[in-house]
């Protein structure tokens, strides 16, 4: 291509569509199926749509891998496990076998079981109140399952003694 616009060869609904495409990925990345669902709420027929998707595509404006990257990295950030970063990424229309292989490289179980640590030392004096230790471990378990981390990675959390014992129980090390 030769430094053509973004929308030069476009008829006008074709033009319109990829303006609003263009609206809707300024303020932050969107997958595919995103933006398809965002045009199509806004009456853009599939045709009109396939040829704004082409054209975002090709100027590199919208990525999945990218995307998915970026959403990946967010997820980990707030203190989601692997199964949870699955869920929220499969509901933006990012799966598929090259998605799938970024999340492997992008969360090890280390990293999921050091998230799943971090988060129960955060939230540690929430834990506090809870005076039964079988319901405390209880609620550390679904706290944890609800973020999305695996159930081994929340066994091994709950089984090693990483401090917990001595912090929920008001003891300093």
């Amino acid at each position: 291509m030769t430094g053509d616009k973004p929308d030069t060869l476009l008829e006008p609904s074709q033009k319109k569509a990829l303006n609003t495409a263009l609206r809707i990925l300024t303020p932050r990345d969107h997958s595919k199926y995103e933006l398809v669902q965002k045009l199509k709420q806004r009456g853009f027929s599939r045709e009109v749509i396939d040829a704004a998707i082409s054209s975002c595509e090709r100027f590199d404006y919208i990525n999945d891998e990218r995307t998915a990257r970026l959403y990946i990295r967010q997820l980990k950030r707030k203190g989601y496990g692997l199964k949870r970063i699955r869920l929220e990424l499969n509901k933006k229309g990012l799966r598929g076998r090259r998605i799938q292989g970024i999340l492997n490289e992008s969360v090890s179980e280390k990293d999921e079981r050091e998230g799943a640590d971090r988060l129960v030392k955060k939230n540690i004096k929430r834990f506090k109140r809870e005076k039964d230790p079988v319901k405390r471990r209880d609620k550390i378990y679904r706290f944890l399952h609800a973020r999305g981390f695996a159930e081994g990675i929340i066994s091994e959390i709950l089984k090693n003694d990483r401090g917990y014992a001595e912090s929920l129980n008001g003891k300093q090390h």
